[in-house]
């Protein structure tokens, strides 16, 4: 692969509270994936994270999330398809408002945390997803695992699916990522997410905690915006890859 996209989730900082240091990653990524107000952020803080987006030229995409503040959307909840069908349209438009007031489209739509992985396992969310995206903007891209039930709707539904790996998170021996409930869920040194990322893109595969490989597709490389080791993360990723001749770039719709 001689092209990939580096994505942050941002924009997570809401009223006093700060969360991660969006400023100095944003130089170092091509995709920023927006909190649309439900598990992060608010309507101030979209809009200063789309203008230091546009500033970097990052790719803007919607990160729409369960309504858990108190849980930053990583909690699973008893939630209807109809449900989170409204409430990724909201978020989305929300977001594409705040854009199209800076002059800017967006890009691409990633669901965060527990709906992320909600619509991954579940193909009744993930139809649900799949249908906002498409009835608010089908030609945005929908970011997603290889192998789920979200990024299966997506290909059926005819939206263009970028397939994502995990920098900072490890993996389970069917390819999905270990819960956060988990030990040893988070990768927190540095070089070992960056040999994580080699192998993706190299090898088209990952060395899950058994020790053995599994395949999967990097289109985009998330690294989590909350995470300690962000701004570190990012900055030798993107370094190791175009030291090595990968061009840093988002997909574009």
């Amino acid at each position: 692969m001689n092209q990939v996209d580096l994505n942050c989730d941002l924009g997570e900082s809401f009223g006093h509270y700060v969360i991660g240091n969006d400023e100095a990653v944003l130089p170092l990524i091509s995709s920023a994936n927006v909190a649309c107000g439900f598990h992060a952020g608010d309507y101030s803080e979209m809009r200063r994270t789309v203008l230091r987006a546009k500033k970097n030229r990052v790719a803007i995409g919607a990160h729409p999330g369960l309504p858990d503040l108190k849980g930053f959307g990583r909690r699973e909840m008893d939630i209807t398809p109809t449900e989170i069908y409204d409430m990724i349209v909201y978020q989305i438009g929300a977001l594409q408002a705040v854009a199209a007031a800076q002059k800017v489209d967006l890009n691409h739509v990633k669901p965060h945390g527990a709906l992320y992985h909600m619509a991954s396992d579940q193909k009744k969310y993930a139809d649900a997803v799949v249908q906002a995206v498409h009835d608010v903007a089908p030609n945005l891209l929908l970011f997603g695992m290889d192998g789920t039930y979200l990024t299966v709707a997506g290909e059926n539904a005819g939206l263009h699916v970028v397939y994502e790996a995990y920098a900072d998170r490890t993996y389970q021996p069917d390819g999905s990522l270990t819960p956060r409930s988990q030990a040893d869920a988070l990768i927190t040194d540095t070089d070992q997410a960056l040999q994580q990322v080699l192998e993706m893109l190299r090898e088209g595969t990952v060395t899950t905690v058994a020790g053995r490989k599994t395949k999967v597709r990097a289109e985009t490389i998330c690294v989590h915006g909350d995470g300690a080791a962000a701004l570190a993360f990012a900055a030798t990723i993107r370094e190791a890859l175009q030291t090595r001749g990968i061009k840093i770039d988002s997909w574009k719709k």
